[in-house]
């Protein structure tokens, strides 16, 4: 459970010349460096304790929640758009995309029961049912049509699904990885993958017109984002 504070990603904030180790984040529904450990959030970046002893007991009492559940795990993975409230003193976040990584931006109340998620994949199950298998591992039995690449808006921690955003030209989307990390953009174009190519999108950045992966692109609103992603 632990990693050398020298690769640990800049993002997380914490001295490298301190002390040699920190904690590693516990395997779940984020890829290792692409979250951050429950604990270093509540001491290295909300500054919730003063060490690491102290960011546990907080922990532990259930006083954190992640996407609406008490998460006791000091080591349990945050990441991409996952929400975190802490009910004691009224704070929330979201976990955002920004040019140097991942960050906290706080966020109202009135919005820490909503998150978007990127559909990453769709199965039938029993009785022709869809589930939609999402970009956080959570899986959603849904009615009606959805497509992969779109996004969808929903409440927690009940996964009931509040909107559906089509990947489609016009639409509004953020980028999550790579060097315009954290930028959003107007969709333009829809370009397939063929031939060992990957799928890309053409959008709309300020005046500038940039090809961006599809799988780095969060679709997250028509006009506007439906919920403040930055």
């Amino acid at each position: 459970m632990h990693l050398k504070r020298i690769r640990a990603p800049k993002f997380w904030k914490i001295s490298r010349k301190e002390r040699k180790w920190t904690i590693a984040p516990r395997p779940g529904p984020h890829k290792k460096f692409e979250c951050i450990p429950l604990l270093i959030i509540v001491r290295d970046i909300l500054h919730l304790a003063e060490t690491g002893k102290e960011a546990k007991s907080i922990i532990k009492k259930g006083e954190i929640l992640v996407d609406g559940k008490p998460r006791k795990d000091f080591a349990y993975p945050v990441g991409l758009f996952d929400v975190i409230a802490i009910p004691k003193i009224k704070s929330f976040y979201r976990v955002v995309p920004t040019s140097y990584g991942l960050d906290l931006l706080k966020i109202d109340e009135k919005e820490s029961n909503l998150k978007i998620c990127k559909i990453f994949n769709k199965t039938t199950v029993k009785k022709g049912k869809i589930q939609l298998n999402l970009n956080d591992g959570k899986n959603i039995l849904a009615d009606g049509e959805f497509k992969t690449g779109g996004s969808v808006l929903i409440e927690l921690p009940s996964l009931k699904i509040v909107e559906y955003i089509p990947m489609e030209k016009n639409f509004i989307g953020i980028v999550v990885k790579g060097k315009r990390s954290g930028m959003m953009g107007k969709i333009k174009k829809l370009v397939k993958g063929k031939f060992g190519q990957p799928a890309k999108v053409i959008c709309t950045i300020g005046n500038e017109e940039v090809e961006i992966l599809e799988k780095y692109l969060f679709v997250v609103g028509k006009e506007k984002p439906l919920i403040t992603v930055s």
